[in-house]
């Protein structure tokens, strides 16, 4: 089974720059999206043998999630439970017969960290409803985490070290997801891989130079960990500031 997850900042003009030309090379079973952008009606999007499902945020041109399928699921949840009402447009839940699909958009924590504290609530929310969640059948969440786990995850670690999406509040509530029976699918498959990052300033020739973070993730059921067959970064597919990323797995 393959899966892409990827962080299309405007699926509006992701779509002016390729977008369909990779979904369609790639012909995943599920393909994720986030930060699309859009309200309903914005975009129709034809994508033959695949069931589509949004979740728009209330405020126009920002977040926003989606997930292309090729099998229709069990069930669609948007959000994660009545307890954290959230505008914002950013889960949505498959269940399948085996396992559920998460896709996640966290929210930034802002340069000058002003939505931190915002940020850690909405982690202890996600890591409840994920350990709900995994409770009952394996999960796998993928999606743009907006934290670099580890000093590997990023190309200049000491300068970054109290600036937005390296915390260590941000990196300590990683760790604790993954403490409660997740894996890092790349890194558990990719412990010492240098180099290997999924988003890039826009600021001139950082991309081509590889100063990068790596902030989007597979992130499974520890009790997957032996059906992993591969996890890839596809940094060479522009369109985006992020890149697509690709799970692929013995499901």
């Amino acid at each position: 089974m393959k899966l892409i997850s990827w962080n299309v900042n405007g699926i509006r003009a992701c779509v002016t720059k390729g977008f369909l030309d990779y979904f369609h090379e790639m012909n995943a079973d599920v393909f994720c999206l986030q930060e699309t952008k859009c309200q309903e009606g914005q975009i129709d999007l034809h994508l033959d043998g695949y069931f589509q499902y949004w979740n728009y945020a209330e405020r126009k041109g920002y977040s926003g999630t989606a997930v292309f399928t090729k099998k229709e699921p069990l069930s669609v949840q948007y959000g994660v439970g009545t307890d954290f009402p959230e505008n914002e447009g950013r889960v949505i839940t498959l269940e399948y017969e085996t396992f559920y699909l998460v896709t996640v958009y966290t929210p930034n924590s802002k340069r000058d960290l002003s939505r931190l504290d915002y940020r850690l609530e909405w982690e202890q929310q996600v890591r409840l409803y994920l350990q709900e969640l995994e409770a009952k059948k394996p999960v796998i969440a993928c999606g743009d985490l907006n934290v670099a786990h580890q000093e590997i995850d990023l190309k200049n670690p000491k300068s970054n070290k109290k600036n937005s999406g390296f915390t260590m509040e941000e990196r300590g509530e990683m760790t604790k997801l993954l403490d409660t029976g997740f894996l890092d699918s790349y890194r558990h498959l990719y412990p010492n891989e240098e180099g290997s990052y999924t988003w890039w300033s826009y600021m001139n020739k950082v991309r081509e130079r590889n100063i990068g973070w790596r902030i989007d993730y597979f992130v499974v059921s520890k009790r997957l960990k032996d059906l992993l067959v591969d996890a890839q970064i596809h940094s060479e597919v522009l369109g985006s500031d992020h890149c697509p990323i690709v799970l692929d797995i013995n499901l």
